[in-house]
């Protein structure tokens, strides 16, 4: 059972940057994938971005280019780099993993992620 723990949420203004940490209770170098969504008030939890465990990334649209995704193996750690954040970025964060299904899986949404953070609110405004 990995426990997944999510910090550095919170206010910041528009055009502003955050750094989002997800903590495991155990490795996850075994672990295929690794995601970040997030759910807005009202609205559905969307995946925000995902990574393999041989560094391959993939984004959400509105994320990419703008969102970066890392693992730290030896960590045991996740981090969703933001920047250029926008009001409609506010949502609670939530990290996942997932080590059943392969990548692909869960990029696709096949399947779903096994293992769940508590979330961590981010609220871009002025």
């Amino acid at each position: 059972q990995v426990q997944l723990q999510e910090s550095g949420g919170g206010l910041v203004q528009p055009g502003g940057s955050l750094r989002l940490t997800c903590a495991a209770s155990e490795s996850i170098r075994s672990i295929n994938a690794m995601g970040w969504y997030r759910q807005a008030p009202g609205k559905q939890r969307e995946l925000v971005a995902i990574a393999s465990d041989s560094g391959i990334t993939n984004y959400a649209v509105n994320a990419k280019d703008r969102f970066t995704i890392s693992r730290d193996n030896a960590k045991n750690a996740v981090y969703l780099q933001m920047s250029s954040l926008k009001p409609e970025d506010t949502a609670v964060y939530y990290c996942s993993a997932g080590r059943v299904f392969n990548y692909w899986e869960y990029l696709r949404g096949v399947r779903q992620f096994e293992y769940w953070g508590q979330g961590t609110a981010v609220t871009v405004a002025e």
